[in-house]
């Protein structure tokens, strides 16, 4: 049985120091007048320090993020922690019922911070996210997966033109960071507009757990925690295997049909490489797709059925 407390606003000054506190924070009402509460760990050090907040499933069936945090909170050691750790393992809960990536109408929360006041469904939600449990952060790390039908690479996006940011991105020791300064809607750039700095962390692939994928991203978190001066952990040193993108973009098919896309991800292609193979239902090869530019696979599509404008893949342009 979870032993976790009923809030409806955090009080950082109110919780235990020295322990791990379970929360329910009240968020919104639904349809019968019952609250929708999103889970919270929170640790908290005997000595005063940072506020370090960890999300995730942003999007519904974004699923990865969760044990990353679970595990984590099971390997800190409050009684030696310098400042405060919050874990919140499922942000868009609604959604996360549904097994669905979008909120109840339909609306992408991640497309539409930092919300409204007084605004719909899904605008009042988000806002409230930001409101009650954003802004008691010091430093933001946003963990999400690939959608439907697609697949990630464990990669970083992060504004690599700020100093804070830039060496939080590199902490993580990921196979690949994407330089992508804070789009509005987002929950990252929502937090940089309020000064904190944020990154976002791709954890691989949606609906399932990836027990690599999440090792990989705890280890990240250790080292930022750690680098903070937080923990006593030890800083892992920063991969020089890295590989540190300029930009990246989409590659989107112009015509129907069933799509083989042939490299994998972290696979480096050349301008020119074959890239992509679309049939018909006959088997009739009718479009083939060739890299546009030199770079590195950071995610693709793994599901063969495509239709005019779907995705191939996610190309890093290599800095």
């Amino acid at each position: 049985m979870s032993d976790a407390k009923n809030i409806n606003k955090i009080k950082l000054e109110e919780v235990p120091t020295g322990k791990i506190s379970r929360y329910w924070l009240d968020l919104v009402e639904d349809g019968m007048g019952l609250p929708i509460r999103i889970p919270l760990m929170i640790a908290k050090g005997n000595d005063e320090g940072k506020t370090v907040g960890i999300t995730a499933a942003v999007h519904g069936n974004e699923l990865n993020g969760i044990p990353v945090i679970q595990r984590l909170f099971k390997e800190i050691d409050p009684s030696n922690l310098k400042g405060t750790v919050i874990g919140v393992p499922i942000i868009n809960v609604p959604s996360f019922l549904r097994k669905k990536r979008r909120f109840l109408d339909g609306v992408d929360l991640n497309h539409i911070m930092p919300g409204k006041e007084d605004g719909n469904v899904s605008q009042v939600y988000a806002w409230r996210i930001v409101n009650r449990l954003v802004k008691h952060f010091d430093y933001l790390l946003d963990l999400h997966t690939a959608s439907n039908g697609r697949i990630n690479s464990y990669y970083i996006r992060a504004d690599m033109s700020d100093e804070t940011v830039r060496k939080m991105a590199l902490l993580q020791n990921a196979q690949i960071i994407v330089h992508n300064p804070p789009s509005d809607g987002t929950l990252r750039g929502t937090a940089d507009e309020l000064d904190i700095p944020a990154i976002t962390l791709e954890v691989g692939n949606p609906n399932l757990f990836q027990k690599g994928m999440v090792r990989d991203g705890l280890t990240g978190i250790h080292n930022l925690l750690g680098h903070l001066g937080m923990t006593d952990s030890e800083v892992e040193e920063i991969s020089d295997e890295t590989v540190i993108c300029k930009k990246s973009f989409w590659i989107y098919s112009d015509v129907g049909g069933l799509i083989s896309v042939h490299p994998n991800v972290t696979d480096l292609v050349k301008k020119g490489n074959l890239i992509a193979t679309v049939r018909n239902i006959f088997g009739d090869i009718v479009k083939e797709y060739f890299a546009p530019e030199n770079g590195i696979v950071i995610g693709k599509s793994v599901s063969p059925v495509n239709q005019t404008g779907g995705r191939i893949l996610h190309l890093g342009i290599v800095k």
